[in-house]
């Protein structure tokens, strides 16, 4: 819609800066009055009609495609011809209008046929009216036909590269926002797996050993704050999320749901963005075992040489265990 309003008003404003060259036109209008051109009733006639055609074909940018945009050109052709062939003089200024027109209207190879035809005609009748000084005419309508057809395709590419820009940026939000909601999904996706496998562990441990029952507690409160924490970088766009980091947490929450996990890591160091995504992906298989494996065994290995990395998650899980129900971790991996 945005963009469709765009160039309904730049062709308003190409229709408005296209008026002024009527007053070319202005010395065959004061001949009229002067007396000097024969039946002036007729040329007055054929003044307002080619006006009126000019003026809505000034406006037609968008509509000329439809038949009557082309049937107007092809009307204002007939009018400058009969005009500019009949009275001759001032009158052939109309040709070089015409041209203009013709340029606004017509693309490709449409336009340089009928910009040939126009010019030809347009010199004929400067020839046949003042011999070689009427060759000017033909000059005039040949540079106005050319140059208003280039200058309407730029202001027409240049609108397509604003329309192309804007709808770059709506992409960009709407991935900027998959993304944020991908890695809000698997902050708390894990976080809360954690809290929910160490308080079902609290309630177990509570009636026989309330000691182990408040570590379990006091794991569940640093939990907390710490997906607080990471949910605020997440929110402000400064998390950073390590490998070494989410393996040790991977281990903890495997630990903690009575998985046994087994970690490997080895291979040269690795870029910070290739850590950061690995991490994810650490972070999201984890929560994954913890809530769907039923897994009584994990392994999480991480290979790398300077060509390439490889990650394995594997267990000894069917997937019918864990807390969770249906979730988007596959999808989000």
């Amino acid at each position: 819609m945005g963009a469709q309003v765009m160039s309904t008003s730049c062709d308003t404003h190409r229709g408005f800066r296209l008026l002024p060259w009527l007053l070319v036109g202005m010395g065959a209008f004061s001949n009229l009055f002067q007396g000097t051109t024969p039946n002036p009733w007729v040329g007055a006639v054929g003044l307002l009609t080619f006006n009126s055609l000019y003026v809505f074909l000034a406006f037609s940018a968008r509509r000329r495609e439809a038949a009557g945009t082309r049937v107007a050109l092809a009307l204002l052709a007939a009018v400058t011809c009969a005009l500019a062939l009949g009275y001759g003089g001032d009158w052939l200024l109309y040709f070089p209008l015409l041209g203009l027109a013709t340029g606004v209207v017509l693309r490709g190879g449409t336009l340089k046929a009928a910009g040939a035809a126009v010019t030809a005609v347009a010199g004929g009748a400067g020839w046949f009216h003042d011999g070689w000084g009427g060759l000017d005419i033909l000059y005039a309508t040949a540079i106005s036909t050319a140059v208003t057809a280039m200058l309407v395709r730029l202001a027409e590419t240049v609108g397509e590269l604003r329309a192309a820009r804007e709808e770059l940026a709506r992409r960009a939000v709407e991935q900027e926002r998959l993304r944020f909601s991908r890695d809000l999904h698997d902050l708390l996706g894990h976080t809360l797996s954690v809290i929910v496998v160490k308080s079902e562990a609290a309630r177990r441990l509570a009636p026989r050993d309330p000691a182990a029952a408040l570590a379990q507690v006091t794991d569940i409160e640093a939990v907390g704050r710490q997906a607080l924490t990471e949910i605020r970088e997440a929110v402000t766009g400064y998390r950073e999320g390590g490998l070494d980091t989410e393996l040790d947490r991977a281990r903890s929450a495997l630990t903690d749901a009575g998985i046994t996990p087994v970690v490997r890591r080895g291979g040269p160091p690795l870029g910070p963005r290739t850590e950061a995504l690995l991490g994810w992906v650490v972070r999201e298989a984890a929560t994954n075992a913890v809530r769907h494996s039923g897994a009584g065994r994990c392994e999480i290995t991480v290979s790398a040489t300077p060509e390439r990395v490889r990650l394995t998650v594997t267990d000894d899980g069917s997937g019918a265990g864990g807390t969770g129900a249906d979730g988007t971790g596959l999808r989000g991996l």
